[in-house]
Order: structure tokens, then C-alpha cells, then sequence
């Protein structure tokens, strides 16, 4: 099983960038998708963006469609998130989740219940 491991989290001001890591160990992760959550406190789990196995098909919450971008490195076992122009609402805790299978992005979404969660990374903006 993929053990999903995140980095890069940070404290940042409003309209700066971040990249986010998720390194994965275990079976061939070149056939997981991924997803990324965040969790402010407080508030309930929220969907960011997920990237298919091959990185040829990603989906984006509306709250961070243009601004954020996800990919993957098959090669590194490495999934980032590349966050720019960054808001003090973007504040949370972000996680990445290794899924089995693609398809809707409301399929993607309820893969993550039954997926490898990571242990989770700071992101701060201050304003």
C-alpha cells in the first residue's frame, strides 16, 4: 500500500507562493491517483484538486481553480501543488491521499474515504 508523505507547508504572506510536496512509498505509485484536502479548524474537510494516474487529467475546487496546480513526477514518486497568489482563507492543515481508480470529480472526491492519507502540512497566510 502507497504511504503518502507531505512537505513544503510554511507560514506566507497574502499573494505569495508555496509548492507543496507528496512523496509516496510502497506499490508502483506511477498507477495511484492522487488527491489533496485541506482541513481548517474548525471547518470540515475540503476538496483542492486531484491529479489521474498518468497526470494527463486533474480537477480543481472553484476556490482555487487559477491559482492553484497540481502535477506529479511518476519517476521522483512525487505529487506537488503549486500555490500561488495565496489568500489568508487558504489557511489549513493540506493532505495528501493516494486513491484507487479515477473518473467523476464527485467519484474522485468520495475515493478519498477509502484512501492512504498522509499525516498532513501547515499552510499560514497572514494578511
Amino acid at each position: 500500500q502507497v504511504q503518502p508523505v507531505e512537505s513544503g507547508g510554511g507560514l506566507v504572506q497574502a499573494g505569495g507562493s508555496l509548492r507543496l510536496s507528496c512523496a509516496a512509498s510502497g506499490r508502483p505509485f506511477a498507477s495511484a491517483a492522487m488527491d489533496w484536502f485541506r482541513q481548517a479548524p474548525g471547518k470540515e474537510r475540503e476538496f483542492v484538486a486531484a491529479i489521474s494516474w498518468s497526470g494527463s487529467n486533474t480537477y480543481y475546487a472553484d476556490s482555487v481553480k487559477g491559482r492553484f496546480t497540481i502535477s506529479r513526477d511518476n519517476a521522483k514518486n512525487t505529487v506537488y501543488l503549486q500555490m500561488n497568489n495565496l489568500k489568508p482563507e487558504d489557511t489549513a492543515v493540506y493532505y495528501c491521499v493516494v486513491i484507487t481508480g479515477w473518473g467523476t470529480l464527485q467519484t474522485v472526491k468520495s475515493k478519498a474515504d477509502f484512501g492512504s492519507w498522509g499525516q498532513g502540512t501547515q499552510v499560514t497566510v497572514s494578511s
